[in-house]
């Protein structure tokens, strides 16, 4: 099943605010500048967190995600978008 953005190359960069309640529309990955856990939702299941443990620093996931949760230790992340 191919799903929204993917393949697509980011163009665009947006600081992250982490929140348990403001979505990221559209956003096809996360640059993750400070090491930490990253707890995410995404696009296609939406009321289930995942959570990457203890992510390095310079790491880029990419996915389709709506929210970047409160929980989230990472710090310095930014949001693509195509």
């Amino acid at each position: 099943m191919a799903r929204a953005f993917e393949g697509q190359m980011p163009s665009t960069w947006a600081a992250v605010t982490k929140s348990d309640t403001t979505d990221l529309t559209g956003c096809i990955g996360i640059y993750v500048g400070g090491t930490g856990d990253v707890a995410v939702r995404t696009l296609n299941n939406a009321s289930t967190t995942v959570t990457f443990s203890s992510v390095p620093v310079g790491t880029f996931i990419p996915g389709n995600f709506t929210r970047v949760m409160a929980a989230t230790t990472a710090t310095n992340m930014l949001a693509a978008y195509p």
